[in-house]
């Protein structure tokens, strides 16, 4: 089942494809991570499934109507995304931001509500940016400025969320608070989630669903158990690996050896993992 989908999707910049003939089925209820090297249409498929880019071919589809069709406000309360390197308002606080997330939800009769100031309430204390409620957002660190970004998403209470590298200038401990904030949101409120990471072991550990894209196409996708094995490593990254069970998850957790030298080359320094890991 899926609420979103692309089909035939092709996207581009001016004269550059960068998407190309892309078909994709977000599942419901579930975590959606795509991944991919630098420049292969990852962020750039997540700025279409918002509607923040015209597809030059094909449709973005929210329940069978193409988005295109469907009013602004009524797609901002089904779909809530976080670009990358998002621009606040000068001086704007961090609670007037996170405020900002209950736009779609007002109307010229019906202004602030207990209900926007539960949401907000409850999106500031789940990125951990309360005590930061009266602060200007351009004063705070990239980290926190990250957290505030990611609350305003949240206070939006869409049943899909996009987040296109939500972990960027997050120390380990932060992205791993996010990535579980985001999991929970997932388990506890059944939300749909599609994440754009670089990062493949965090990918293979909380997602549900993988997309593995490179030079504009979906190269593989299903269960991270099914779809990261070294051989995809390989295709995708250039890289050759190892790919084992995680000693904390069961994911598949991929150790890194020599970029891949095809014909003649000099031999790895990893072997190769010829199973892909369960979990």
């Amino acid at each position: 089942m899926s609420r979103l989908t692309a089909r035939d999707l092709t996207l581009a910049y001016d004269d550059r494809t960068v998407v190309h003939d892309l078909d994709l089925a977000v599942p419901d209820g579930r975590v959606t991570v795509i991944v991919g090297p630098n420049a292969c249409g990852k962020s750039t498929t997540l700025r279409a499934l918002g509607r923040l880019l015209k597809p030059r071919r094909g449709a973005v589809l929210l329940d069978g109507a193409e988005l295109a069709k469907i009013p602004t406000k009524k797609i901002a309360r089904a779909i809530g995304l976080l670009p990358q390197s998002p621009a606040a308002p000068e001086a704007i606080t961090v609670a007037d931001l996170v405020s900002r997330g209950r736009q779609p939800h007002q109307s010229w009769w019906q202004q602030w509500s207990d209900e926007d100031e539960r949401a907000v309430t409850e999106a500031m204390r789940r990125t951990d940016v309360t005590a930061l409620a009266d602060r200007p957002v351009d004063e705070l660190s990239g980290g926190q400025r990250q957290r505030v970004w990611i609350a305003m998403a949240l206070a939006q209470e869409t049943d899909l969320l996009l987040l296109d590298e939500p972990t960027t200038f997050l120390d380990i401990a932060h992205q791993v608070e996010v990535l579980d904030l985001v999991r929970r949101l997932n388990h506890d409120q059944g939300r749909t989630v599609v994440i754009v990471l670089h990062d493949l072991n965090q990918a293979a550990r909380y997602a549900d669903h993988l997309v593995a894209m490179k030079e504009g196409h979906v190269v593989a996708e299903g269960p991270p158990s099914e779809v990261v094995t070294a051989a995809l490593v390989r295709e995708v990254f250039g890289l050759e690996s190892m790919v084992i069970p995680c000693p904390v998850t069961g994911a598949p957790l991929v150790v890194p050896g020599e970029p891949y030298r095809p014909e003649g080359g000099e031999g790895s320094g990893v072997p190769e993992a010829t199973e892909p890991a369960k979990g």
